[in-house]
């Protein structure tokens, strides 16, 4: 069961942490949301400080229309950043390569409820499209794609350690905690969302 934890450690909600992929040596400025404990183990939920952002691709579908889908390959992202990252200075907005996700710095247009994409294939687990906010598309080898902004939180679950200091988990700490996520997702969104 997944509940808030008390800390007196040196982390405190709404405080500023910087995340770090050992792996890729990636960082991610991220504010403090909410300390949970989770059998035993004590986890912070962290809201990125830059707006997050998604590429997708445009391809044929089956019924020959377009449909998007996210450019999720490490290797495709790096070759195609440069393009969209000069796509977006124009809308001076600073595409960033940070751990997790990418993320853009810099204030969002408004948001044009007519350009705003709903067309993802729903969530398996919540049966919902993920709505997202368009900033930007470019071409790469006569191939379209699409910059997004999720209009919903990104959040990201770091287990705490014995410093109560924020780490990135792992895809078996992740997929470990799966049972859990959904309760705890459902749980601060509402909170989240409230006045």
């Amino acid at each position: 069961m997944a509940d808030e934890m008390e800390t007196n450690g040196e982390t405190v909600e709404g405080e500023m942490v910087v995340l770090t992929d050992a792996d890729t040596g990636r960082t991610i400025a991220c504010t403090v949301e909410r300390f949970l404990a989770i059998e035993n183990q004590d986890y912070a939920l962290l809201l990125p400080i830059d707006t997050p952002v998604e590429i997708f691709v445009w391809q044929e579908a089956e019924d020959d229309d377009e449909e998007a889908v996210p450019v999720e390959d490490d290797s495709d992202i790096d070759v195609l950043f440069s393009t969209a990252k000069a796509v977006l200075e124009e809308q001076n907005l600073t595409l960033k390569r940070t751990a997790v996700m990418l993320t853009v710095e810099g204030d969002l247009p408004d948001l044009d409820e007519e350009a705003e994409f709903e067309g993802l294939e729903p969530d398996q687990d919540t049966e919902e499209a993920e709505e997202l906010q368009y900033l930007a598309s470019f071409y790469y080898e006569e191939q379209e794609f699409a910059v997004y902004a999720p209009l919903d939180p990104c959040f990201i679950l770091a287990k705490l350690d014995s410093d109560n200091q924020p780490h990135l988990l792992t895809a078996e700490e992740l997929k470990d905690l799966e049972p859990f996520l959904e309760q705890i997702e459902d749980q601060f969104f509402d909170e989240f969302d409230s006045p």
